[in-house]
């Protein structure tokens, strides 16, 4: 399912407790990015390459983002950022590997 085939099967009405970010965060966790062809990539314990080593994902691998994060500046085949990915829990890759689409966020900050 792409985001743009999310939609609100209700009645129009948001419901008590729903706010906006609740949306784009089950969206966000609806999409998988790709990480940058022919690199096979560390995830780490948190933002930044001085986190320990969790597992290594190979080359295509695809990830969902739950969350975003400020970290270590880190350059890579898509630029260089400061934006870090949390895959799962206590896994962060650097976002500079991450095929997103944007040079911002696209998940909720962590």
């Amino acid at each position: 399912m792409s985001l743009d085939q999310v939609r609100n099967t209700g009645g129009g009405e948001e419901e008590p407790g729903g706010a906006p970010e609740t949306a784009v965060a089950a969206a966000a966790a609806l999409a998988t990015y790709p990480v940058a062809p022919g690199y096979s990539l560390n995830v780490r314990s948190g933002p930044g390459t001085t986190y320990s080593l969790v597992r290594v994902l190979s080359a295509g691998s695809r990830v969902s983002i739950h969350c975003q994060r400020t970290g270590e500046r880190v350059s890579g085949p898509y630029g260089t950022s400061n934006i870090w990915d949390n895959i799962g829990s206590g896994q962060y890759v650097s976002d500079a590997y991450i095929l997103t689409g944007s040079d911002g966020y696209v998940a909720p900050r962590c």
